[in-house]
């Protein structure tokens, strides 16, 4: 596929990073020569210096023969012009854009084709902030991942010795966790991916990845983690944008208290809350969160667009006795770096964002795709077309698709009912089918099994 990537940011980066490794041809637009010079060291892509909306850059870009254009300059207008230039002038057949203001994604026909016509709106911060109420919504999870519209969820959940889940054979679960449906997807062990199976014992320190209908993923976590207390203050240091919106999200169910350092942005998070507390404040400074009662504070959340502060901000916090604290980090390599013995849950912007761009580009009819593992691993929801003689999957058991190494199926959703995958559970035409994914290298060969061969019609 050929693929116009506007934009040389962290956005921009974190694609082009995805789709060259997949025999993709990616030509990534920036004006700025020496990001473009780094990635072009990194990866196998072309790149091109300039703006990103004129027609002779995107012509000199490959915009005549491109499959896909994703815009994603920090700049809304550039991406909303870019579209609409792909569109008339080159005929781009996909056309995917970051839009950020709100005040464009609240106007909907602005995006018709008569209009900006623009095939898929992308908004980092929207995404950014239902990530985090997913994460404080359900205390205890890592990632928690929606399929089928919701119907069916899979959580990342790690294990220590005081679980229930530990030192268990998969066999045993059920008699721990009676009357509730779930499997267990995949296991990462050090790092590497395990496809377990019935006598695989569940050690310290794993993290698993469960998948479940929603009905039954909180009582599975209170099964697997014992909170000390149920959440109920929490604190968010930042009044931006994921800041603000998280605040709005949770001001109802929570005791909420905003710390901005900027006036102006505290003042803006003030009037736009309704129950919340905003407070003017360093959220580094240990006074502070001390006079705030940071050791009753349940979760908190730092989202500043500064990592470093961030980090620290957390450590503080949780020194002073915080419950939980999650830190946003824009920088992938700080993510590994500072989970877990730092850090609860190291938030990274990217991995919220490219699954929503890969689940437009991968082929068969792939629906969702969520990255994993910092985009070492993914779940693919596809669905599966055809009959039992143009399909790869349709008409034949689990045990009977020939799933490449390191690969899964977990569920099938089919309407409204959510199945777990055993190895005779039958796969029918139009059912949507949940694959975990341990090994990135392996998600070419997952799309071809959901490709509909010539006789279907």
């Amino acid at each position: 596929m050929n693929i116009i990537i506007l934009g040389a940011g962290q956005v921009g980066t974190s694609v082009a990073k995805n789709l060259a490794s997949e025999a993709n041809d990616i030509t990534v637009v920036d004006n700025n020569q020496k990001s473009l010079q780094i990635l072009s060291e990194r990866y196998d892509l072309q790149t091109v210096c300039g703006n990103a909306s004129n027609p002779s850059i995107l012509k000199k870009a490959g915009a005549d023969d491109s499959d896909m254009i994703i815009a994603v300059t920090n700049s809304d207008e550039i991406n909303m012009i870019a579209c609409q230039v792909a569109y008339t002038l080159f005929h781009t057949p996909t056309k995917i854009a970051r839009v950020r203001n709100l005040d464009y994604l609240n106007h909907n026909t602005l995006f018709a084709q008569e209009a900006l016509p623009i095939d898929v709106l992308i908004n980092p911060e929207l995404l950014v902030t239902k990530y985090i109420e997913n994460l404080i919504s359900y205390p205890g999870a890592l990632q928690v991942l929606d399929f089928a519209e919701g119907k069916a969820q899979m959580v990342a959940v790690k294990v220590t010795k005081n679980s229930v889940l530990y030192n268990r054979k998969i066999t045993e679960l059920p008699e721990h966790l009676p009357k509730t449906e779930f499997r267990i997807v995949t296991i990462f062990r050090e790092g590497e991916g395990i496809i377990p199976d019935g006598d695989t014992i569940i050690q310290e320190d794993d993290e698993l990845f469960i998948i479940s209908a929603p009905k039954n993923i909180r009582t599975i976590l209170k099964s697997i983690i014992h909170m000390e207390r149920p959440i109920k203050r929490i604190m968010i240091a930042s009044g931006g944008n994921i800041g603000l919106n998280l605040a709005k999200l949770l001001e109802d169910q929570y005791q909420v208290k905003v710390i901005e350092i900027d006036p102006n942005q505290a003042n803006n998070a003030s009037q736009s809350l309704k129950k919340a507390l905003v407070l003017q404040g360093d959220a580094t400074d240990a006074e502070l969160l001390i006079e705030e009662n940071i050791e009753e504070t349940d979760i908190f959340c730092c989202l500043t667009n500064a990592d470093e502060a961030n980090i620290i901000s957390c450590m503080l916090a949780k020194r002073l006795g915080a419950g939980k604290v999650m830190a946003l980090t824009n920088r992938p390599a700080y993510v590994d770096l500072v989970q877990n013995d730092v850090i609860d849950i190291a938030i990274s912007p990217q991995q919220a964002t490219i699954g929503s761009l890969l689940a437009h580009i991968r082929m068969g009819d792939v629906v969702v795709v969520h990255s994993l593992r910092r985009g070492a691993a993914e779940a693919i929801e596809a669905v599966a077309h055809g009959d039992s003689q143009s399909s790869k999957v349709v008409g034949k058991s689990i045990d009977e698709i020939p799933l490449p190494p390191d690969t899964s199926i977990g569920a099938i959703v089919r309407e409204n009912k959510v199945l777990m995958a055993h190895h005779d559970t039958m796969v029918e035409a139009e059912d949507h089918v949940i694959i975990l994914v341990a090994d990135k290298r392996r998600v070419p060969e997952v799309e071809r099994l959901f490709q509909v061969g010539i006789t279907f019609l």
